[in-house]
């Protein structure tokens, strides 16, 4: 679909996500995100006020809704399969690979994502902890409470393992890729379950 079909806010939104993903951060200019959203600067500064909050946005109105779905899945969890790893580890991943799978600029939002691990931006960075933060901790919380021997270090260790081969698996770019004929729901699923699996037995592996 044309950017044209979306609002102005939006055609903004999907260039500087673009863009970002192509370029980074510090080398995409409003001028670029503006020619490239057919819209003129006062557009951009009227809808987000600096390029660190278009940043920001870029990012919220993605992991807006992936938190949100993480955290009712976790909750769901909790509820229906207390003291069960498994179905807690779903809960923050099978989210975070469905998003991946949008076609409405998923694969590009990962590929922004991967910006923001590897460029130093301390205002992006602190924006993400204020507003997402509250996930892995909940996840952390979960976790605890089926893993109880790990120390609180060596559970947010295996966390962050856990979150960076997700991302590597949301950005597809490894050994396994999706076989003709398989469908991308059925890839997703089947990387999902193998995700889980290797994460079950990362977490409950002797810390010693």
């Amino acid at each position: 679909m044309s950017l044209q079909h979306f609002s102005t806010k939006d055609r903004i939104l999907h260039a500087a996500e673009d863009l970002f993903a192509q370029q980074g951060f510090a080398s995409t200019s409003l001028r670029q995100v503006t020619s490239r959203a057919d819209v003129n600067i006062a557009a951009v500064n009227y809808h987000f006020g600096s390029k660190d909050n278009l940043i920001n946005e870029v990012f919220r109105r993605r992991m807006d809704e992936m938190s949100a779905q993480r955290i009712a899945a976790l909750q769901q969890a909790i509820d229906t399969a207390p003291g069960k790893l498994e179905p807690i580890l779903a809960a923050f991943v099978e989210p975070a690979l469905a998003m991946a799978q949008d076609r409405h600029g998923g694969g590009a939002f990962i590929r922004v994502i991967a910006r923001a691990y590897a460029e130093s931006n301390a205002g992006l960075r602190k924006f993400l902890s204020d507003q997402y933060g509250h996930v892995p901790r909940a996840f952390a919380k979960a976790i605890h409470a089926c893993v109880p021997e790990l120390s609180k270090e060596e559970l947010y260790r295996r966390l962050d393992f856990l979150s960076g081969a997700l991302t590597y698996a949301m950005a597809d770019f490894g050994l396994i890729k999706r076989p003709a004929g398989v469908s991308d729901a059925t890839h997703r699923q089947r990387a999902a379950k193998a995700l889980i699996r290797f994460a079950v037995a990362g977490f409950h592996a002797d810390a010693s």
